[in-house]
């Protein structure tokens, strides 16, 4: 069971929403509000978002990349807007997934389980590790959950942080845009290649530059720091 909010100014959605989640065991919370969700937080973090993009006090895209500067909480936007624009827009916000009203009922549940499992159900050994480039350092610990870049630390999403430690822990091997896809987002469908695309270059940039993750033309990516 997951503590999961539901950010919706339909009072109908909401309803539809919470009890397909209920039914899978989970406990909801809904907000019909951006300032309400704010509010919220600073009280309890749940495990889980459901966002709305349109909102009656603000936008969605602009919440999301405001709470996930500070926190690792996974978020998936439901929203009527279809464009393939918009999807990647939720993407470099960074969300875990994306999901289009009107959606099914089984749908939604799934894709809340697949981010819960990647989120939550994590066995994996936790370790501390550093590499370094060109002068810099980068240092990651699953523990704690941080990663610092020569000791100054990162603020990076929930699908990022699981980006980043899967092709750090494949010791330079190249991976694909499928193997990123199905281990770290879970989801594979077609035009998703994008996305994960849309992860690589906002976690370059955080991390302050290109040389760290190489891409390899026609296959993937491969990273590129050297083991201390």
């Amino acid at each position: 069971m997951a503590y999961i909010f539901v950010v919706e100014d339909s009072e109908r959605a909401v309803e539809a929403v919470s009890g397909y989640l209920q039914l899978a065991d989970h406990e909801v919370s809904s907000f019909e509000t951006i300032d309400g969700t704010r509010e919220a937080l600073k009280v309890r973090k749940p495990d889980l978002i459901l966002l709305d993009v349109i909102l009656p006090d603000g936008d969605g895209f602009l919440f999301a990349k405001e709470f996930l500067s500070k926190e690792q909480i996974p978020i998936i936007f439901v929203s009527a807007r279809e464009s393939e624009s918009d999807r990647i827009i939720g993407f470099e916000v960074g969300a875990d997934d994306y999901i289009v009203k009107p959606f099914s009922p089984k749908e939604l549940v799934l894709r809340v389980a697949a981010v819960l499992k990647r989120s939550l159900g994590r066995s994996s050994l936790k370790m501390k590790c550093s590499w370094t480039i060109r002068g810099h350092r980068l240092t990651t610990d699953e523990e704690s959950h941080k990663v610092d870049m020569d000791d100054v630390p990162l603020k990076l999403t929930a699908a990022e942080w699981k980006i980043l430690l899967y092709i750090t822990s494949n010791n330079g091997a190249v991976v694909t845009r499928e193997q990123i896809l199905d281990r770290c987002l879970e989801y594979s469908f077609e035009g998703y290649d994008r996305t994960v695309d849309t992860h690589i270059k906002n976690l370059r940039s955080k991390l302050g530059s290109p040389d760290w993750i190489e891409t390899v033309r026609g296959y993937g990516y491969r990273f590129a720091g050297t083991p201390e």
